[in-house]
């Protein structure tokens, strides 16, 4: 297969409590494919890099295979990896990721044997942390990089090794943990060179804290960190959509999707992200793919629901969204 793209995250076993309809326990997940779904919804030649124990089930790595990735990046380690996630979700979509036990007996349910001794707050396990020998070198011809949340120094050390390569363009998805005033000075190293940065709202509040509370200000004070575009994810509202070279600003609101499963929504437009930017390097055509991808994903339950959609359904979305953009 001819790598064009890369996508660089986490694999879990998920253990889900929706908003509605039956739990979904033990089932694949991760932000690498969130990612990879939000981005095979419109395109193919996708590498994906990851590790998980071998205790992983194997029939799920050979799904994603078939759904036309490669997993030649994907390392199986000579362990048994505890990548167990639990989410409960509310009437209003609110996610909660603690104590289980008190979430399935408030459902009337007993908490299945495979969640037990679940710790959401444990730190990752060292096995799990990826670095650059886990990306293939056939991966290097690739033109553009997509990086899930994950702690900084990984980022920023993956970043540096793909810039041996042909790739061109980093799009970079930080984690909360990371978006503190304390994790500022970091920031530098990390996004000098980065194409897009896509924080959400509430991690940029974070970041900032008191300081300001325009959100426009904390974009353009993080793109003196040295990146081109920082796109604010907003959730319901949108996004904003930020160009540092040219100091311009676009407000693009979500598209009206039926909401079942908010579940890896922010990685998916992350992939869709990286689709849309890549067709001619535009940041909004990146927000616009992005932005459908996230609503595809929204609609369904699994990791690859934007990958099922009715033909058409993704640019006919695109078309009606465009129409929507405001420049501010």
């Amino acid at each position: 297969m001819d790598i064009r793209f890369i996508v660089i995250g986490k694999l879990t076993r998920e253990f889900i409590l929706p908003a509605v309809g039956q739990p979904r326990l033990d089932v694949p997940g991760g932000s690498l494919l969130y990612a990879a779904g939000g981005l095979g919804a419109w395109e193919s030649g996708v590498g994906l890099v990851g590790r998980a124990g071998d205790d992983y089930p194997r029939a799920w790595l050979n799904e994603v295979k078939k759904r036309g990735f490669d997993t030649s990046g994907i390392r199986i380690q000579p362990q048994a990896l505890d990548v167990r996630e639990f989410i409960a979700y509310s009437e209003s979509f609110e996610a909660s990721r603690i104590n289980p036990v008190a979430h399935f007996a408030r459902r009337g349910m007993t908490v299945p044997k495979s969640l037990l001794g679940y710790q959401a707050e444990k730190a990752p396990e060292e096995a799990l942390r990826l670095t650059v020998r886990d990306i293939p070198e056939e991966y290097l011809t690739a033109r553009a990089a997509y990086l899930c949340p994950m702690d900084l120094v990984t980022q920023t050390q993956l970043i540096a090794g793909l810039k041996r390569g042909a790739v061109h363009t980093f799009i970079l998805d930080p984690a909360p943990a990371a978006m503190t005033p304390a994790a500022r000075r970091e920031l530098p190293a990390l996004l000098n060179g980065v194409t897009a940065f896509l924080p959400s709202e509430d991690e940029l509040r974070n970041l900032f804290q008191a300081e300001t509370h325009d959100l426009w200000e904390m974009a353009e004070a993080v793109s003196l960190y040295g990146c081109e575009y920082v796109v604010i994810k907003r959730g319901e509202h949108g996004q904003f959509l930020y160009d540092a070279d040219a100091k311009r600003r676009w407000e693009i609101p979500a598209y009206p999707a039926r909401v079942e499963d908010v579940t890896g929504a922010g990685d998916a437009f992350g992939g869709g992200f990286m689709a849309g930017f890549c067709k001619n390097y535009d940041p909004l055509e990146g927000v616009l793919h992005g932005n459908v991808s996230a609503s595809l994903k929204l609609e369904g339950l699994g990791a690859f629901h934007p990958m099922d959609a009715l033909p058409g359904l993704a640019e006919a979305r695109l078309e009606a969204l465009r129409e929507l953009v405001r420049r501010v």
